[in-house]
């Protein structure tokens, strides 16, 4: 592929060394190429193996580098999504592109950051004995910590995946639900089996869940266990209570990492009670080995009208707080 801009104000002209990735690049109907000049105010035309950009400056050059980086993508194997086209070019708008390199295999599928932010939690996931991830829903807090243990899974670097939620409430009341355990507490941990399902084959997680190499448990299991060699993650942890989180961090084994994930806007205590994720955060604040990565609306990665949702929630919520702070 070749890139040239003659002179600051004329179109860049891109060239393509391999036809054959071009509907891909393109998308369904031109859907990749829409989206781009919809996300960067640039306009896009195509005429055999290549293509134009026409628009600003700093528009076009962030055009030219998401492409560049989508094309590399396909060259290796890749597919391209519509959300691998929106992470390329906030990732290209960052000067952050070469962190979309880093790269998580599963058995279904490779994942790779879709922003600068994400770059970061998968390294603190890969290097940290404990992760905190800390975000809006969307933002693949729990989807990328669940793609870095079923990767160290498959590799050996662990020999068991260990995922737990809060069920229900911090005190996890649920005698009131019809059926046996697995049946009352299976649907508060469904999320969890989702992001299983997505990185390995099903018939690879029934035969892990049964021989115990994954665990999918609700919090209160957790107690009075020390998990070795196993790298364990608690969902949904602004839900938990203080002694809870205690409990939980105190599991930490040889051999082991962790990961907290959490939003601080949906936390579901009875009202007067902390959150044990806060009481974390300011106990572990300066630990060693201790990694804090918090999201914002801009790193929301789900369909693009989560972003819109996050952010009208946020302005609501803003603005209710600066109306009682006049009063």
């Amino acid at each position: 592929m070749i890139s040239t801009d003659t002179a600051t104000g004329r179109p860049v002209q891109i060239q393509f060394d391999d036809n054959t990735l071009l509907p891909a690049l393109f998308g369904h109907h031109d859907e990749h190429l829409l989206q781009i000049e919809q996300l960067l105010d640039v306009t896009l035309r195509y005429r055999g193996n290549q293509l134009e950009i026409q628009g600003p400056e700093t528009s076009r050059d962030i055009a030219d580098r998401a492409i560049e980086n989508l094309y590399d993508r396909l060259k290796g194997g890749q597919e391209v999504a519509p959300g691998d086209v929106q992470a390329a070019v906030r990732m290209a708008a960052s000067g952050s592109l070469e962190d979309s390199r880093i790269a998580i295999r599963t058995r279904k599928r490779t994942i790779t950051p879709r922003s600068p932010v994400q770059a970061r939690y998968l390294e603190a996931l890969g290097q940290a004995d404990l992760t905190f991830g800390l975000g809006p829903a969307g933002t693949g807090k729990t989807y990328l910590a669940v793609a870095m243990a079923v990767s160290e899974l498959i590799q050996g670097k662990v020999d068991r995946l260990i995922l737990s939620r809060p069920a229900v409430e911090a005190g996890e009341r649920l005698g009131f639900l019809p059926g046996d355990l697995q049946e009352k507490i299976d649907p508060y941990l469904r999320p969890l089996y989702d992001a299983l399902y997505d990185m390995l084959p099903g018939d690879q997680v029934a035969k892990r869940l049964s021989g115990g190499e994954i665990e999918v448990a609700p919090l209160a299991f957790m107690r009075g266990r020390t998990l070795s060699r196993a790298f364990i993650i608690l969902d949904e942890a602004q839900n938990t209570s203080a002694m809870q989180m205690k409990m939980f961090l105190t599991r930490l084994g040889e051999g082991s990492r962790m990961a907290v994930t959490g939003d601080m806007s949906q936390i579901d205590l009875p009202p007067g009670t902390r959150s044990g994720l806060a009481d974390a955060l300011d106990v572990l604040d300066k630990v060693d080995g201790v990694r804090i990565v918090r999201f914002g609306e801009g790193d929301v990665v789900r369909h693009g009208m989560v972003t819109k949702i996050v952010t009208a929630y946020n302005e609501r919520d803003n603005s209710r707080s600066a109306t009682k702070e006049t009063k």
